[in-house]
């Protein structure tokens, strides 16, 4: 199981923009996708993104149009480019891989925290 290690986070103004990492230093990635969730304090983990190695994305409504899933397979990262944040975007970020279409998110990294402030 590849270890994910995501960076990136921490305290941004309202409308400003981070960029998070998750990269998976062991090995090139492989499988299906990867992808960016995240949980803020009292809530559910919820789907943020993915990137396929065909390259097709998806994007939960509620960051479309602000946020951009990419990857550098020569670096063995992935990136979520996060911009025009507020303060419903306040939460951990955790990485995540996709062995198959369909199949369970597995190799969870640690995860870093994003607060944005106004």
């Amino acid at each position: 199981q590849v270890l994910l290690v995501e960076s990136g986070g921490g305290l941004v103004q309202a409308g400003g923009s981070l960029r998070l990492s998750c990269a998976a230093p062991g090995r090139t990635f492989s499988g299906y996708a990867m992808g960016w969730f995240r949980q803020a304090p009292g809530k559910e983990r919820e789907f943020v993104a993915a990137i396929t190695w065909i390259s097709g994305t998806d994007y939960a409504g509620s960051v479309k149009g602000r946020f951009t899933i990419s990857r550098d397979n020569a670096d063995n990262t992935v990136y979520l480019q996060m911009n025009s944040l507020n303060a419903e975007d306040t939460a951990r970020y955790y990485c995540a891989s996709q062995a198959s279409y369909g199949s369970n998110w597995s190799s969870w990294g640690q995860g870093t925290q994003v607060t944005v402030s106004s």
